[in-house]
């Protein structure tokens, strides 16, 4: 269960960057990043779509702080 919260932290967070740096056209972050939400999101397909409502509360979990954490270091970094 760690796996998938680990997963779902990652992804989320790659996307909350990725989400400022299009607005904001840093556009080879937005292309790095891009790629590494789509290499993340391979990983999580196959264990969420057929996984049990317990999976799927942590994935929704690790969504939530990678949301929390993907604010933060964008703040961090770029202002």
């Amino acid at each position: 269960m760690i796996k998938t919260f680990v997963y779902a932290y990652t992804q989320v967070m790659l996307i909350v960057i990725n989400t400022w740096q299009i607005a904001h056209q840093k556009f080879l972050g937005a292309v790095v990043v891009g790629f590494l939400i789509s290499l993340v999101w391979t990983f999580n397909v196959k264990r969420v779509a057929f996984g049990e409502w317990k999976t799927r509360l942590i994935y929704c979990s690790g969504a939530a702080l990678g949301t929390c954490s993907g604010l933060f270091l964008t703040t961090l970094k770029y202002l």
